[in-house]
């Protein structure tokens, strides 16, 4: 007889196996991680597994992004509209940063992997960058709180701040310092003003 499974199990089985391939890559590095090392930390089958990705990459692109949006929550629960844009930035990057150092191993075979991973890896990064991007542009531009600039930051600016926020991350990663990354919730913020005010 065919295995059923609810919905419940089915999200269940997903997540177990993310942090599976999570234990997993900490433990041995993405590349000498197998299917059989996940399947043995999420406690599920190799059947299981195929069920919900075809490919080992497949898994690590999906725990990229489920990361990625526990860390955009994270951004989300952290504005306050009570606030001017700028103070809502510098907090918004505070918790954000605070958030990925929790855990330096799996940010450095998050961020580092993902690059090795061709175009899945690529078109993944991608879109998680543009979703900061949206969110920073609502926040910077007044979406967050009724009060419009009179002149919008530019999508393209934003995506490039989030770009080049994202190289100050991968410095840090490449050096070991991601215990560190609160240290640069000021010069983020600061490229965020510059940029925001060559726009305004």
């Amino acid at each position: 007889m065919a295995d059923t499974f609810t919905a419940t199990e089915v999200h269940e089985h997903r997540h177990r196996l993310l942090e599976g391939m999570a234990r997993a890559a900490a433990a041995k590095g993405y590349a000498e991680t197998t299917i059989a090392d996940i399947v043995r930390e999420a406690g599920v089958s190799r059947r299981t597994f195929y069920e919900h990705f075809s490919t080992k990459a497949g898994c690590l692109i999906a725990l990229y992004e489920a990361a990625s949006h526990n860390a955009l929550n994270v951004l989300r629960d952290s504005i306050d509209s009570q606030h001017e844009w700028q103070t809502q930035v510098e907090r918004a990057l505070s918790a954000y940063l605070g958030c990925m150092q929790q855990n330096p191993v799996l940010m450095r075979t998050l961020f580092i992997e993902i690059l090795g991973l061709g175009p899945d890896g690529l078109a993944s990064r991608r879109r998680v960058n543009q979703e900061i991007a949206d969110f920073m542009l609502a926040v910077v531009n007044g979406g967050e709180t009724g009060r419009k600039r009179a002149t919008p930051l530019p999508a393209g600016m934003a995506m490039a701040v989030v770009g080049g926020i994202n190289e100050l991350v991968l410095e840090y990663i490449e050096q070991d310092r991601v215990a560190e990354l609160a240290k640069l919730v000021g010069p983020a913020s600061q490229l965020v003003r510059a940029v925001t005010h060559a726009h305004g």
